[in-house]
């Protein structure tokens, strides 16, 4: 299935925007323009372009959004190939978010403040005020109606620019966390309950393994998982890794702009 630029969707625009003065070998970002219709972007790779919300942001602390470089229409779209991109939305939200946090702030631990230097650094277990996760169709931010490129949002709790029509997408009605998602699929392609069978799902031990579950085959050994939405490497014919090339990005001091 194509999953090319669509005409006229505002997420298309700023990846498209991002790539042009950006290749996916060139961090950081230079600082957006102070016009609102210049988004902050934060990061660009082969999959994803993040930016930050600062037009209705649900939080005054931070919200970013992690939009898909391709035009994916919707969240089901995915399949358990797409774990490891599950994952590094994840681990890129919250190591984002936690950059936006002040040095001060009670939020940021000792082990949290030691591994954001590197996104390559191992996993960090978010804080519970970190909310990453989708809204699932047909409900929609009315602020930001983008209902057919898919995008993760995330942001720091609480959500105190919030009025109560707008916060109808981010309640138990139509918000998919990111972790219950990743749970789930993992769940249905293994024997792992990684929802059901650990109160902090982060410290399950296939969590340890970013592309775990995303295989599938027969007991006589053919393969047959599915086609994943992470980016083609042209001249190798094959899958990008997940957050590659710009891994090696450092990112600022925790309460220091990343752009």
């Amino acid at each position: 299935m194509s999953f090319a630029p669509k005409p006229g969707c505002p997420m298309c625009g700023i990846v498209s925007q991002a790539r042009r003065q950006h290749n996916a070998f060139s961090v950081p970002f230079s600082p957006s323009s102070s016009s609102t219709s210049q988004p902050d972007v934060l990061w660009r790779d082969d999959n994803f372009t993040v930016y930050r919300e600062k037009t209705n942001p649900v939080s005054s602390k931070g919200h970013i959004i992690i939009a898909f470089n391709l035009h994916v229409p919707s969240i089901y779209m995915l399949s358990s190939s797409d774990l490891p991109l599950l994952a590094f939305i994840r681990d890129i939200a919250t190591k984002l978010l936690t950059s936006l946090l002040p040095p001060e702030s009670p939020l940021l631990s000792p082990t949290s403040a030691a591994t954001l230097t590197s996104v390559s650094a191992p996993s960090l277990t978010h804080s519970s005020n970190f909310r990453i996760g989708f809204i699932t169709p047909p409900f929609r931010d009315s602020r930001i109606p983008v209902t057919d490129h898919l995008h993760a949002h995330a942001f720091i709790a609480p959500a105190d620019q919030l009025g109560w029509f707008r916060s109808v997408a981010y309640s138990a009605i139509a918000w998919y966390d990111i972790d219950d998602l990743i749970a789930e699929i993992r769940e249905s392609v293994s024997n792992n309950r990684v929802k059901s069978g650990y109160a902090n799902r982060q410290n399950a031990p296939i969590n340890l393994v970013p592309d775990a579950g995303s295989r599938a085959g027969t007991a006589n050994g053919r393969e047959t998982t599915e086609s994943s939405l992470a980016s083609t490497d042209i001249e190798e014919g094959q899958r990008s890794p997940v957050g590659s090339p710009p891994m090696n990005l450092l990112l600022p001091p925790p309460g220091r702009s990343l752009v």
